[in-house]
């Protein structure tokens, strides 16, 4: 059976092919940074390995039911920091979660069972899946989701100001609102590219149209 990894990091690889290769029938075919670089280089997968959070911050729901069209099974592969996401991916289609920390012996472990058409629940996995969905919302009103949606997806402020007919004053001022709340709920809002991975969580910002902001497109502070 073959095997991808969907992760940003090309020491994760290193680990996760030497874990394969302790798997009798399983071959490590290749890695990249998204699903649909994957797909393009290697269109028939079997098993999926998933890191939740990428670089291009694409939803982890999306990617799974995008694996899940394509033929893969998909065993999520975290190091855990944002249950949020966890939580946002647990009642898809997966076949397992593994953390990043665990023993590679695990990983090969579940990946044999996930290869056997097996579903391994953990106890990571089993508590995502009861704990309230709405734990980590951040609660952001309609005005303030509109603000989100503008300054995550490109928009400058002047310009998201003028488009929703307020100041540039009162735009900032949104934007402390928004910081401070997802601040509460331990999902920091550092950068746009923070705010685009927000509304991309939140289900705000549709990520299959639109990509990521840049890197030096920084969020200024208003306070």
């Amino acid at each position: 059976m073959r095997v991808g990894l969907i992760d940003d990091h090309d020491i994760v690889s290193l680990g996760v092919r030497a874990a394969v290769a302790q798997v009798e029938g399983l071959e490590f075919v290749g890695s990249a940074g998204t699903v649909a670089e994957l797909l393009a280089a290697h269109p028939v997968i079997d098993i999926a390995i998933l890191d939740l959070r990428l670089e291009d911050g694409s939803s982890p729901v999306a990617n799974v039911e995008q694996l899940t069209a394509a033929g893969a099974r998909t065993l999520v592969f975290t190091s855990g920091e944002s249950p949020f996401l966890i939580r946002s991916v647990a009642k898809s289609p997966i076949y397992g979660l593994v953390r990043k920390s665990a023993p590679w012996e695990l990983l090969a472990e579940t990946l044999g069972k996930v290869a056997s058409g097996e579903v391994t629940l953990s106890t990571e996995w089993a508590a995502a899946m009861d704990s309230d969905p709405d734990l980590d919302a951040a609660g952001l009103s309609p005005q303030e989701k509109r603000v989100l949606s503008l300054i995550a997806s490109g928009v400058k402020d002047l310009g998201a100001a003028s488009d929703l007919g307020i100041s540039k004053y009162t735009l900032d001022d949104y934007l402390r609102r928004i910081r401070t709340k997802y601040g509460a709920i331990g999902r920091p809002v550092q950068t746009r590219i923070d705010l685009y991975q927000r509304a991309v969580e939140d289900g705000i910002l549709p990520s299959s149209l639109l990509p990521p902001p840049r890197d030096d497109d920084s969020l200024d502070d208003p306070r």
